[in-house]
């Protein structure tokens, strides 16, 4: 009988964990691979909802939680943090000793998690490298150093591919292999209308503009945190009062988040018609996507990649909003504006009411591949050759 490979599948936060659900999920149906699922930083936060239970929902086994400790809303504590699951988690992966270590984007846990890999000569397989975001957040050098650190890579577009093998990495480390959440989405595998409703306690009427909107601190700016979410607020108010129903989640754990979360808790006291979540998962999301994109007058504002990613799958405009998503690979159905309240109130207007850019976001192109990014990745991690040569690196320029 053939060994089956030790997967160490690592995730972070909420978001992450959404794109990652195809990917688990393809490895753990492997006849090849057994997989050993880590789960670290938001997932463990009441805060931010205890995430680890909706993994546990989705039927994934924990195998062991890392503990992160983000004591505070600070840098210095993001910092901490790192350190703190690289101790903790060195210590997981000497006990489960995996044939690979699989890490996704760009975040701060994920960082944690590569150094740890890497250092213990694990081959680290990383998930979405190589795009650009060179808005003022820390993703893009986190990223690109997630990049050098790892011996194999899994990108989800071609440009991605063509700049990791720009920076010196091998040719035959490197996959295109798509946007994973495409997956998901050709399946059909998201919330229905009466799901959300039931979910969300609401009655959406689809004949009524709806507006999803999710924004997160911008890391190198903290010291703006608060003038660059009131524009946005004020302008969910404007349409709000007009009779649009808004609905709004809370930020990801990133340094500045829980600033905007005081402020949105502080929303749903003064504007009881705007709903406020802390978290909706993957699967209730996209459904809100779906509606968004599928209705007259449905449309998803803020600046999470979320927006440039997997809107164009459901035809749904997205208003993007500042610069942490600057630069990223997008496709025609994105408007982006600054943090203004009559530009972002002028741009939802435009998504919301302009029926020939609506028709031409319902035929717009996906840069983000068109699905089965799970089997793939699979398939490649059952099938690479574990050799010397997969951990000892070269620089090809």
């Amino acid at each position: 009988m053939l060994k089956k490979r030790k997967i160490a599948i690592f995730t972070g936060n909420r978001a992450e964990y959404g794109l990652q659900y195809p990917i688990i999920k393809a490895i753990s149906g492997s006849r090849r691979l057994k997989y050993f699922l880590l789960v670290s930083g938001a997932h463990l936060d009441e805060k931010f909802g205890y995430t680890k239970r909706e993994i546990e929902k989705d039927g994934f086994k924990v195998y062991a939680e890392i503990k992160a400790e983000v004591r505070a809303d600070s840098l210095f504590s993001t910092t901490q943090a790192i350190g703190n699951i690289i101790i903790n988690l060195s210590r997981v992966l000497n006990r489960i000793k995996p044939d690979f270590l699989v890490v996704y984007a760009d975040r701060f846990e994920g960082l944690a998690a590569v150094v740890a890999g890497s250092q213990m000569g694990i081959p680290v397989a990383h998930v979405e490298g190589g795009d650009v975001t060179s808005g003022g957040a820390l993703d893009d050098y986190v990223r690109h150093a997630m990049t050098k650190l790892s011996h194999i890579h899994f990108t989800t577009n071609e440009e991605a591919k063509n700049r990791i093998i720009k920076l010196g990495e091998e040719r035959w480390r490197v996959y295109n292999a798509g946007f994973s959440v495409i997956d998901l989405i050709k399946e059909g595998n998201f919330a229905s209308y009466a799901e959300i409703c039931k979910k969300l306690h609401i009655a959406l009427d689809v004949k009524k503009p709806i507006i999803l909107f999710t924004q997160h601190s911008v890391t190198t700016e903290l010291d703006q945190v608060n003038e660059q979410i009131i524009p946005s607020i004020a302008a969910l108010k404007y349409f709000a009062d007009k009779g649009a129903q808004v609905i709004v989640t809370y930020p990801n754990n990133d340094a500045g988040g829980r600033r905007i979360i005081d402020i949105l808790r502080q929303l749903g006291k003064d504007a009881p018609q705007i709903k406020v979540y802390p978290h909706l998962g993957r699967y209730y999301y996209q459904g809100l996507l779906d509606i968004c994109g599928r209705t007259d007058r449905g449309v998803c504002v803020g600046n999470s990649s979320s927006g440039i990613k997997e809107t164009p799958a459901f035809g749904c405009p997205f208003v993007n909003i500042g610069s942490r998503q600057k630069g990223r690979l997008r496709s025609t159905n994105v408007i982006d504006v600054g943090y203004d309240r009559s530009r972002i109130i002028k741009a939802i207007a435009k998504a919301l009411y302009d029926n020939r850019f609506r028709a031409g976001c319902k035929r717009c192109k996906n840069p983000y591949g068109k699905g089965n990014t799970g089997k793939m990745i699979a398939s490649a991690l059952a099938n690479i050759a574990i050799t010397k040569d997969l951990v000892q690196k070269k620089i090809t320029y």
